[in-house]
């Protein structure tokens, strides 16, 4: 590989780092064929895009990434490497414990999910971590219950209110 070709995968790459909210850094060596390619077809299914990488350059492109700090995952690029992106943080945890039933790899070297950093096989903390959006919703919806209470408690109070003054109105004196 030519210099100017390492330059255009390490431009790549830092390119699918910056846009890529998620990734995992994974180790998917000493996989069979047929392993590999069901691994494969179950990412694509999820939407996980999956591509090996050579560790050098994705040094490389970790280094002059912008907007982000990734030296925390650095010393995990050893071995063979996969990068896993995708748009769900938690799928590919969740694709690699069910496939991990059945198959002792691939391991998960590294996880970016969130602005956070994950380092070592972390699946079960991974698979459990909720989106941002996920958040919010369940923030809103913890603010929104004492106000509907409030407000169910005045309305069913007010039909019994006005039962009790009706009934009072119409009772003979």
């Amino acid at each position: 590989m030519t210099r100017e070709e390492k330059n255009q995968v390490i431009l790549n790459l830092k390119g699918q780092l910056e846009a890529n909210p998620n990734f995992y850094l994974t180790d998917m060596s000493s996989m069979t064929v047929e392993a590999t390619n069901s691994l494969r077809r179950l990412f694509h299914e999820q939407g996980i895009r999956i591509h090996v990488v050579k560790n050098s350059l994705l040094k490389k492109a970790m280094e002059r990434a912008e907007g982000r700090d990734f030296q925390e995952l650095i010393p995990t690029l050893k071995g063979s490497t996969a990068i896993l992106y995708t748009e769900s943080g938690t799928m590919p945890a969740k694709v690699i414990k069910s496939f991990r039933k059945k198959n002792p790899k691939p391991l998960v070297k590294a996880a970016f999910v969130e602005e956070c950093a994950y380092i070592g096989d972390q699946l079960d903390a991974l698979a459990s971590i909720k989106s941002k959006n996920d958040l919010i919703a369940d923030l809103i919806a913890l603010l929104q219950s004492p106000a509907k209470n409030v407000v169910g408690a005045l309305q069913s109070g007010g039909n019994k209110l006005s039962g009790i003054v009706k009934t009072l109105s119409e009772r003979p004196e």
